[in-house]
Formats: structure tokens, C-alpha cells, sequence
């Protein structure tokens, strides 16, 4: 039988929707304090990068809006870089 491809793999980051939804599940399982220290630690580390891979797709998304609504006649759009 197949295997399934997994949303997240090591060169892929997930979408802002998948990264959103994993932390928050994780910041329910921090609140309920039920982690070791290691696994918390983890925890944390993984929310950490979570939160940049938001970030990222939420600036991204910002700089698209920015220069869809430009008035100016004249107006380019800009290449912006992405780190995947």
C-alpha cells in the first residue's frame, strides 16, 4: 500500500492554515502543563518556528496586497524573495 505524503517534510514548510492549526493544538497541550520539561521544551521550539513560518506567509501576503492596491498608474509590481 502507498504511503501518503506528509504535509510537512523537511524541505517543505506548511501552509499558514496547517502551521496556525498545529499551534494552536500545541499551546492547548502547553496550557494543560501534563509535559515533561524536555517535552515542553520541544513543544515550545516547534511553536517558535510555527509562529516565524505565520509570520512570513503573513508579510508575504501584506507585500501581494500592497501592490495589487497601488493607485499609481505607473506602478510595478516587486519581487520579494521566499526562503523555501
Amino acid at each position: 500500500m502507498p504511503k501518503k505524503e506528509s504535509a510537512k517534510t523537511e524541505n517543505h514548510a506548511p501552509s499558514f492554515e496547517q502551521a496556525l492549526s498545529e499551534l494552536e493544538s500545541l499551546v492547548e497541550t502547553l496550557e494543560q502543563g501534563d509535559l515533561s520539561l524536555e517535552e515542553s521544551l520541544k513543544s515550545f521550539e516547534r511553536g517558535v518556528a510555527l509562529t516565524r513560518t505565520c509570520q512570513q506567509a503573513l508579510k508575504e501576503a501584506e507585500q501581494k496586497i500592497q501592490i495589487l492596491t497601488d493607485q499609481r498608474i505607473d506602478a510595478e509590481p516587486e519581487a520579494f524573495g521566499r526562503d523555501d
